[in-house]
């Protein structure tokens, strides 16, 4: 905790000698404190405490210079560092990096940010000296937050104030067992500081006429990443995507999508095998194929190149149901170009996170 508290004093002398007042650059720190959702009964036992931390940000203001910051109200981006004590010897301690939008609201006095990013964890499971964290199965995993705040800045001499809700999501996906994951629910305060402290910038606006719609479009992708099976001590194992999809962009922010995907989980390959075994009871053929074969629908809401990704699925082809039948994923999506894109998304079923996927796609 002494490391970020020095961190937080350094931030506004490193940034000001770097920047002139006119940067639109502010930053952020806030105090949290709250409690872990208990979504599942295997977790319980952890929940003995209301955890506390800081989320301590760094954020450019946007202007209009470009139009996707005009159609969504001039947002900010920027990077933050996230500290949380889980209140549990066994959970240990969380340290989070992230990237990040601020979105406004409401003349701009109420914010929604969302920060994806990675976290380290100081006290995952170990099988002899910490077998009660069934959370984490790894130092290393995915995290998500999203922080609704009120927020005034200028308050006096280039600082402000800002308090609401904050939501943190650790998990490592899947990558390495345990992984149950936690839910932080929690209220934040916090001050904020701004370098343009005359306020000078502009917001610029600029008036169309225009319908920003785009004909149809069919995209190719393949997806990969690495995840283990529920079974403590298994292997790790590659895990893949194939598919299509066709796409309609509606508007300057929306677009939906219909599409089929074939996986290839090979991990399913030994969960079969050791079912077959350590449960005969359960008949279980070990020569059943784990192959998949899913349809999918989808939102995606553009930003500039990047996009955010949501969907839904059901298998067509399952021999193994060992998930049920449907999946979700949500995710995150860079165009490098008009028709080449990369992604990153966490495939789901309902609370239980399957893979994290690393894409690679064409637009045709």
């Amino acid at each position: 905790m002494r490391r970020i508290l020095l961190f937080l004093l350094t931030i506004p002398l490193y940034v000001s000698a770097q920047q002139d007042a006119e940067t639109g650059c502010t930053v952020d720190a806030g105090y949290f404190y709250g409690n872990i959702i208990p979504h599942r009964k295997s977790i319980k036992h952890l929940i003995i405490g209301h955890p506390t931390g800081m989320l301590i940000s760094l954020n450019r203001k946007t202007f209009g210079k470009y139009e996707w910051e005009q159609a969504y109200n001039y947002p900010d981006y920027g990077v933050s560092l996230h500290y949380e004590d889980m209140k549990n010897e066994a959970l240990g301690e969380m340290y989070g990096l992230y990237g990040h939008y601020n979105f406004y609201f409401i003349n701009r006095s109420v914010m929604l940010r969302i920060g994806q990013g990675v976290a380290y964890n100081t006290n995952p499971y170990d099988k002899d000296t910490n077998f009660r964290n069934y959370a984490y199965g790894a130092h290393l995993m995915p995290s998500t937050y999203f922080m609704l705040n009120y927020t005034r800045q200028h308050i006096f001499a280039g600082f402000g104030l800002q308090a609401g809700l904050l939501f943190v999501h650790h998990s490592n996906a899947s990558m390495k067992s345990p992984n149950t994951s936690t839910n932080t629910f929690a209220v934040n305060v916090g001050l904020n500081y701004s370098f343009d402290k005359n306020a000078d910038n502009v917001y610029q606006v600029s008036v169309t006429d225009s319908v920003y719609r785009q004909p149809l479009h069919y995209n190719v992708f393949f997806k990969g990443g690495i995840n283990q099976s529920d079974v403590i001590g298994s292997k790790q194992y590659p895990y893949y995507a194939v598919g299509g999809y066709v796409d309609k962009r509606i508007s300057r922010k929306s677009g939906f999508q219909l599409g089929a995907e074939f996986f290839i989980p090979k991990y399913l390959k030994e969960y079969i095998h050791y079912k077959s075994v350590a449960f005969p009871e359960e008949h279980v053929d070990p020569d059943t194929d784990y192959h998949k074969a899913g349809i999918f629908g989808g939102y995606e809401l553009y930003i500039n190149r990047m996009s955010f990704e949501a969907q839904v699925g059901y298998y067509v082809y399952a021999p193994f149901k060992s998930t049920g039948m449907h999946y979700e994923r949500i995710g995150l999506k860079y165009y490098f170009s008009k028709r080449i894109f990369g992604g990153l998304g966490l495939k789901t079923h309902g609370a239980k996170a399957e893979v994290l996927e690393l894409g690679l796609g064409y637009r045709l």
